[in-house]
């Protein structure tokens, strides 16, 4: 298991955060650890799941960070299913 740091934002946020995951995180822990800095505090809570796109693509849900490819300090971008 490592570390690894994401550049990350909301859809409906401005504000870009350093968000820390673990590799071996499921692609929705990692859309949960970051709407737990920006839901309730920027972005209005919805009774809707969250989706994650990298690199132009939405991730399915049970792909680990490592399995999804995605590397440190990579852009992710999390966002409610419309």
């Amino acid at each position: 298991m490592a570390t690894v740091p994401l550049t990350a934002a909301h859809k409906e946020d401005f504000v870009v955060l350093l968000v820390p995951v673990e590799d071996t995180d499921t692609i929705a822990q990692v859309a949960q650890k970051i709407a737990a800095h920006t839901v309730g505090i920027r972005v209005k809570p919805r009774n809707k799941p969250l989706q994650v796109m990298h690199n132009g693509r939405m991730v399915p849900d049970h792909l680990t960070v490592a399995e999804a490819g995605i590397r440190p300090m990579d852009y992710v971008e999390v966002s409610y299913v419309e």
